[in-house]
C-alpha cells in the first residue's frame, strides 16, 4: 500500500486564471492529518478548493494514489475523496440517515439502489461517529454538533483514501469541537484515511496535527511538526500579533498589556498568578509582577501583561540585586497583591517580599 498517496507538484491556484498561491507542493500520508493555517484571506479555503476540483487547477500537477486528477473523473475522484467545506448545507426533507447514504452514491450506479455492502457500510458509519440514534430526524432540525458527525458519518460511508475539511469546527463550541477532533483522530488512525484541512484555532490544530502547513503572504510560507511551526516567535510574526502576544507551550493569546508606571505589585508564582493578571488587564490596570522564576507556569503570562516584571533564571536562586529591584517597585507602588500566603522553602523571597507589604499595610 501506497503510504504517500496524496501530492501535489508545483501547484497553482486562483481565480478567474488569476494566480493566488503558486509553486504549492504538498504531501499527505495514509493515517496522518496535515492541516493548513494562517491569517485570514490567506488562501488556505483556495487551496482546499481546488484540490476538491471546485476550482480549476491553474498550474502544476496533483496525484492521488498515483492517478492524475485532471485525468479522473468526478465519478472516479468521488471514491477516492470526500469534502467537508465550511457552507452548511440545507437538505430539504431528509433524514440524517438520507444525508449519510448519500456517501455510498459513487457505488450504487444511476439507479441509486443500495447493495447489502452500501447498507452495512451506512451502519458503521453512524456507529463509529455515534448517530445511529439520530437516523431517522430531520437534518435541518439537529444541533450543528450533530450536523458536523452526520457529514463526518457521511464521509466514512463514502470509503475514501483522503478527506478534505474546511474550517470544520467553525460552528461548534469547545465540548463539540472537542469531540468532533476526537472522533476525526480516531478515525484516522482507524481507517488510515489521510485528511487535509484548514483551521483557526491554533490551540487545536496544534494537538490534532501531524503536520502543520502555514500559508501567508500569498506563499506556502513554512511547513513542518507542529513542534517545529508553533513556537511564539513564528506564530506572532505570521499573524502580526502585535502588541498582544501568542504563547505557543500554551497554545493561547494573550490581550495587549497596559502600558504606563505600574500601580500594584502581584507576588506570583506556580500558575497561582494568571488569573489575577488577566483580571487587571481586563480593568485596564498597570501592574508589576515578581519574583518569577523563567520557567515557572507564571511566566510567559506576566512577561506577555505586566508593564514591570523581575524575574528570575531558571532553577537559580534569587540574588540580592533580583530581590532589591522588586522591593524598590513594592515601596514605589506601595500597593501588593499577593496571590498566596504560603510560601515553601525556595521561595523565601517571596516571602520576605509578602512580609514586608504586610508590615506596612500595603496588601490589598
Amino acid at each position: 500500500m501506497q503510504d504517500n498517496f496524496f501530492i501535489t507538484e508545483q501547484m497553482a491556484v486562483g481565480y478567474n486564471k488569476k494566480i493566488l498561491i503558486d509553486n504549492i507542493n504538498i504531501s499527505v500520508n495514509r493515517g496522518e492529518i496535515v492541516t493548513l493555517i494562517g491569517p485570514n484571506g490567506a488562501g488556505k479555503s483556495t487551496i482546499l478548493k481546488t484540490i476538491a476540483s471546485q476550482l480549476s487547477l491553474l498550474a502544476g500537477t496533483v496525484y492521488i494514489s498515483g492517478k492524475n486528477l485532471r485525468n479522473t473523473s468526478s465519478h472516479e475522484l468521488a471514491k477516492t475523496m470526500s469534502i467537508m467545506m465550511t457552507s452548511r448545507i440545507e437538505p430539504e426533507l431528509m433524514t440524517c440517515y438520507d444525508v449519510i447514504k448519500s456517501g455510498r452514491y459513487p457505488y450504487t450506479g444511476q439507479l441509486g439502489i443500495l447493495s447489502e455492502y452500501d447498507k452495512q457500510q451506512i451502519a458503521e458509519s453512524m456507529k463509529f461517529m455515534s448517530v445511529d440514534s439520530i437516523a431517522d430526524k430531520d437534518f435541518r432540525c439537529i444541533s450543528d454538533g450533530q450536523r458536523q458527525r452526520v457529514m463526518l458519518a457521511r464521509a466514512v460511508c463514502q470509503e475514501p483514501d483522503i478527506l478534505i475539511l474546511d474550517e470544520p469546527t467553525s460552528f461548534l463550541d469547545i465540548h463539540h469541537k472537542l469531540e468532533l477532533l476526537s472522533m476525526l483522530k480516531r478515525l484516522v488512525i482507524r481507517k488510515k484515511i489521510g485528511v487535509i484541512m484548514s483551521m483557526h484555532e491554533l490551540d487545536l490544530a496544534q494537538r490534532i496535527s501531524d503536520r502543520i502547513i502555514c500559508v501567508s503572504n500569498n506563499r506556502i510560507d513554512k511547513c513542518g511538526t507542529p513542534e517545529e511551526i508553533f513556537t511564539d516567535e513564528y506564530i506572532n510574526k505570521i499573524y502580526n500579533i502585535f502588541p498582544a502576544s501568542y504563547y505557543a507551550g500554551y497554545g493561547s493569546a494573550e490581550l495587549e498589556r497596559v502600558t504606563g508606571e505600574p500601580e500594584v505589585f502581584v507576588i506570583a508564582g506556580g500558575g497561582r498568578g494568571i488569573n489575577t493578571f488577566r483580571r487587571l488587564q481586563r480593568k485596564q490596570v498597570p501592574f508589576a509582577a515578581g519574583i518569577i522564576s523563567e520557567n515557572d507556569i507564571d511566566f510567559p503570562v506576566a512577561s506577555a501583561l505586566a508593564s514591570e516584571m523581575v524575574s528570575e533564571k531558571a532553577f537559580e536562586p534569587v540574588s540580592t540585586e533580583t530581590f532589591d529591584k522588586a522591593l524598590k517597585i513594592i515601596e514605589k507602588c506601595r500597593k501588593v497583591i499577593s496571590c498566596t500566603d504560603r510560601f515553601g522553602i525556595l521561595d523565601n523571597a517571596n516571602q520576605k517580599l509578602y512580609d514586608y507589604a504586610q508590615e506596612n499595610n500595603w496588601l490589598v
